[in-house]
């Protein structure tokens, strides 16, 4: 398809720089059945049934910014230096990090760049755009490193508007966040507050967690002509064996698996077989999910509202068709409703 096919006009003032207090009221559009009302998050639990299995993801966002100068040796010896900026991806090995660096197109091998006291040296580069950083430090030191010089890595469509503070070190990240890993939060588990879990416990709904280490290629914009030509950055997940034995029991038993996230859908669908059969899985995930596309596990997903020609548009379009997703975005934009991460959320069955 075309990547044109996902495009619509946004407002600016509708992207949302910080969440609903408290979390649980921002707004939940419901589109099912081609139909699109409007609730809360609150009213979620109303739309789930007893033997419904919920499942969130429960990374954890690290502080995945770094800024630092690059250090390279001139002509006449002198050190020559420019101030660059990382934002981690993908973690490689104990001490190596994939990264999207500013500036980086001049970077090269064997440059060595400096993160306060952190330091890194320039290992590789990508066709992708993505730089192997090796750091001094490995393992659980190069995490404590990381928390002290990173920041919080806000998406650009908000960190262009506001710098970071202290409210987003609570603000993004979801009351599920349990393994660092994650450079951006899985945005649709934001919305959950205790009570809510509850109430939807109290529903007969049972609550399973999957791991996706979420990296910063979710922002990348699709910037080939045909979505056939589009290649995703792969990033490491985890569904346990013991979670994925659960699952299948909720199908066995006529209940539906909800994803909380587009990051949580991905992973199971990476680990269901083309009969329907959740599987364990270690490993990463590159799957690129666009109409046209046989969803093996997810029956109904949770999820805010996407950037124009992304993947994670085309994701919503290929879940519930793509005419009511521009449908149900255009009647969200009309009627006010918070876009991106900070922003309000859709419950989407999926179409037939």
């Amino acid at each position: 398809m075309k990547t044109a096919d996902f495009d619509f006009d946004l407002p600016e003032d509708r992207i949302a720089l910080r969440p609903a207090e408290p979390r649980d009221s921002a707004r939940l559009l419901v589109v099912q059945d081609g139909n699109l009302s409007d609730h809360t998050i609150r009213d979620l639990p109303d739309f789930l049934r007893p033997g419904d299995a919920l499942v969130f993801n429960d990374t954890r966002v690290i502080p995945a910014r770094l800024s630092g100068v690059r250090e390279r040796i001139g002509p006449e010896g002198e050190t020559l230096t420019v101030a660059v900026e990382a934002t981690l991806h993908h973690r490689d090995g104990p001490a190596v990090w994939s990264a999207f660096m500013k500036p980086g197109k001049r970077l090269k091998a064997g440059d060595r760049i400096v993160f306060q006291a952190l330091t890194a040296t320039v290992t590789d580069k990508s066709d992708d755009g993505l730089v192997t950083l090796t750091f001094d430090v490995a393992g659980p030191a190069l995490d404590d490193a990381i928390r002290a010089v990173g920041v919080m890595p806000l998406p650009p469509y908000i960190a262009a508007k506001r710098p970071e503070d202290d409210r987003d070190l609570t603000d993004y990240q979801t009351v599920f966040a349990e393994h660092d890993g994650s450079v951006a939060a899985p945005t649709a588990g934001l919305h959950f507050t205790p009570a809510l879990l509850e109430a939807v416990r109290a529903a007969g709904v049972s609550t399973h967690a999957v791991t996706l280490h979420v990296g910063a290629g979710t922002f990348l914009p699709v910037k080939a002509d045909d979505t056939a030509d589009h290649r995703m950055h792969s990033e490491w997940g985890e569904v346990s064996a013991e979670t994925a034995a659960a699952l299948n029991a909720v199908r066995a038993a006529g209940g539906r698996i909800v994803c909380v996230g587009t990051t949580s859908l991905r992973l199971l669908e990476s680990a269901t077989t083309p009969e329907g059969l959740i599987q364990p899985f270690h490993g990463d995930t590159a799957i690129f999910i666009t109409p046209g596309y046989a969803f093996r596990a997810a029956d109904v997903l949770m999820t805010n509202f996407h950037l124009p020609k992304s993947t994670l548009f085309m994701l919503v379009s290929a879940f519930a068709g793509l005419d009511t997703m521009k449908a149900a975005y255009a009647h969200a934009i009309a009627d006010g409703y918070r876009f991106y991460s900070y922003g309000d959320g859709s419950l989407l069955f999926r179409g037939r």
